[in-house]
């Protein structure tokens, strides 16, 4: 029996949580989703909330990526996509954040998830005032003062 056995290591922080769940395929275990699902919460792209998502291989398996939680996000379909089609690549730091690059290798900025919305009114001057900024004497168009680019 033990030559045709294989291990499979399993590695927990100090409190207890499941880093790392080891694996010998690129199938994700249902132990590797519920850890990653419960690390990434929603889709990892730049300010992207959606909670339909893929598992996404950061180094992909064909090119010796493992099955492993620190190589692995949470990607909706259209992001995946646009990972695999559309030249978006990505990166996780050292904190574990993902960092996702455009086309041209320009980094994408990061953008907090966009809130969600359950029907409830508008709350207009709230919106105004976390969208509106007075703009600098730099920032008016050529020709003008900002006395007079004002509006009353």
């Amino acid at each position: 029996m033990a030559c045709d056995a294989s291990t499979l290591v399993m590695r927990h922080a100090p409190d207890g949580r499941v880093l790392d769940v080891g694996r010998k395929t690129r199938t994700i275990s249902p132990a590797i989703r519920r850890a990653l699902t419960a690390r990434d919460h929603h889709c990892q792209f730049s300010g992207c909330a959606a909670r339909h998502y893929d598992a996404h291989h950061v180094r992909h398996w064909a090119d010796g990526g493992t099955t492993r939680l620190d190589n692995l996000v949470l990607l909706c379909r259209h992001h995946h996509r646009a990972v695999h089609e559309k030249g978006f690549t990505l990166q996780v730091d050292t904190n574990g954040e993902a960092r996702f690059f455009r086309p041209d290798g320009r980094l994408l900025p990061a953008v907090p998830p966009q809130p969600q919305w359950h029907g409830e009114r508008l709350d207009e001057d709230w919106a105004i005032s976390v969208l509106w900024e007075p703009r600098t004497q730099e920032q008016q168009p050529p020709n003008t003062s900002a006395e007079t680019s004002r509006v009353h």
